[in-house]
């Protein structure tokens, strides 16, 4: 019998539920550090996701969200632009549901990523940086396929009520510990589309407004926080960022400062020296976004206890390390980046001394 477009659509659905059903929730991690002082550090790690990153959750709704949309169909190419972990978690439901993905990528990709949407059997456009919007789009127009423009879509797609969303999931897995609502929670933005979905989630929740404040790091090379700053939302940045999967040149249309209460600037030397310093106080390599997050996560922490406050402070291992042994882990190619990240080294060991 051969199946209607409403019966694959329903069987997609079905699949992509099936999985997320399999897959537990990522795990919180307290960091368990005596310089501390009354405050305590907690690690949501995306990274045990099946894809390995924080973008599976969001490759999950931008589907979902294609499908009930009635943008994608049994025969329908997808398309994604991206600096590579959306990437890898779309290919991945791509090939759950037997259709060919492409993703529109910088030149300067690392190999490992590619490698990985490969994997999956994505296909991998290099270009400029600068062109991965436009080649994205036009492929879609070429293919007649469908473009997923995380960019645009990441704070839409995203149920931010609940839903077990990763708002929801932070608050619940909180509520046993010494300051079940967190003080701080801290993310960088890519697509802007978790922060939206995290800022909003506070403000549904009136204990949480008046108790929580949600900080966003941005590295360099990112227009985010000038955005921020001066709410002109036509600036732009001819490089793109070091870390990848957060930091772009130009604002997206998914990123809301208007639910953010704070923005710190984080040098991408001060990122690399931080999942440097997290490998030795937990055993395990990270990728650069982590580190973006836990040196403003510490930045909060000192002020916090420079001011003699307590509490708690969240925030995110976006994705492992071992997708750039290469770069961040590589003393050459730190060297040739002219970054110096001993400079933050008694900053960092302050709270692991």
């Amino acid at each position: 019998m051969v199946q209607t477009r409403k019966q694959w659509v329903a069987e997609a659905i079905n699949k992509i539920n099936a999985d997320y059903n399999r897959s537990s929730d990522t795990h919180l991690i307290k960091l368990d550090l005596s310089a501390l002082k009354g405050c305590d550090l907690y690690l949501k790690d995306e990274s045990t996701h099946p894809t390995g990153s924080l973008k599976h959750r969001l490759a999950r709704s931008l589907f979902l969200y294609g499908l009930c949309n009635g943008h994608i169909g049994p025969d329908t190419p997808i398309i994604e632009s991206s600096s590579g972990s959306t990437a890898i978690s779309e290919a991945y439901f791509a090939r759950l549901l037997g259709l060919r993905f492409i993703a529109v990528v910088p030149q300067n990709l690392v190999k490992e990523k590619i490698r990985q949407i490969e994997f999956y059997n994505g296909e991998c456009f290099q270009v400029c940086p600068t062109d991965i919007y436009s080649k994205a789009r036009q492929l879609a127009k070429d293919l007649s396929g469908h473009y997923m423009d995380q960019f645009t879509f990441a704070e839409r797609a995203t149920d931010w009520r609940g839903n077990n969303n990763i708002a929801e999931s932070i608050f619940q897995q909180m509520q046993k510990e010494r300051f079940p609502i967190p003080r701080w929670v801290v993310m960088s933005p890519g697509t802007g589309g978790t922060s939206a979905t995290i800022g909003r989630y506070i403000r549904l929740h009136p204990d949480y407004h008046l108790l929580t404040e949600l900080a966003v790091a941005d590295p360099e090379n990112s227009v985010f926080y000038d955005y921020f700053q001066t709410g002109d939302n036509s600036i732009t940045c001819d490089k793109g960022s070091r870390i990848e999967g957060i930091g772009r040149p130009r604002v997206e249309p998914s990123f809301l400062p208007s639910v953010i209460d704070t923005m710190l600037k984080v040098s991408d030397s001060a990122s690399i020296a931080t999942i440097r310093w997290l490998e030795k106080v937990l055993g395990r390599k990270y990728g650069g976004s982590t580190g973006t997050n836990v040196f403003a996560a510490l930045t909060l922490i000192q002020s916090m206890q420079e001011n003699g406050e307590q509490g708690s402070v969240v925030t995110l291992i976006c994705d492992s390390g071992e997708r750039y042994l290469n770069t961040y882990y590589n003393d050459e190619w730190v060297e040739q980046q002219g970054l110096n990240i001993c400079e933050y080294d008694a900053f960092l060991n302050q709270f692991s001394d």
